[in-house]
Order: structure tokens, then sequence, then C-alpha cells
């Protein structure tokens, strides 16, 4: 029992780091997407309508099926662990 629950914990860890960078890649990603597609049709640098339109952008992200993917990080090796115990057990 002792070392189910060690399991869980350490697990639990690797998978809000897993999540945690995930996350930081994927809103860094959009981000990057949002600003080439900003400089693309529009001539300058930096300007209020540029950070606008990319906030707006993120914004929108935030709402997103990609965003909600990136919870399958707890799910699949949650089910995986219970799936092993399981067969194991049976």
């Amino acid at each position: 029992m002792i070392a189910f629950l060690r399991l869980a914990v350490f697990g639990f860890i690797a998978m809000t780091v897993m999540y945690l960078l995930l996350s930081i890649y994927s809103r860094s990603v959009e981000r990057e997407r949002l600003e080439k597609e900003w400089d693309g049709e529009h001539d300058g640098g930096e300007s209020p309508a540029r950070d606008a339109y990319i906030e707006a952008g993120m914004r929108d992200y935030e709402k997103s099926l990609r965003r909600k993917l990136i919870w399958l990080v707890y799910v699949i090796p949650t089910l995986g662990v219970l799936l092993l115990i399981y067969l194991t057990n049976y």
C-alpha cells in the first residue's frame, strides 16, 4: 500500500511538471504563430494594435480544444496505471 501511495505522489508530481512544461510550450507556439501572422499582414514593428491582436488571439486560445487536450497528460498515464493494476490482479 505504501508503494502505491509513493507511486501516486511521485507520478502526480511528474505529471504536473509535464503539464506545466507542455502548457508553457503550447502557449509560446501559439503566441509565435499570432506574431508571425500579424507581421505577414502588416508592416512595422511593435504597435498597440499588434498587442491587442495577439492578446485577443491568446484569449481565443484559452478556450480552444488544444488547450483542453493538454489535460490528457493526467488522464492517459492514470488510466494506464489503473489498467495495469487491474490486469495484474485479475
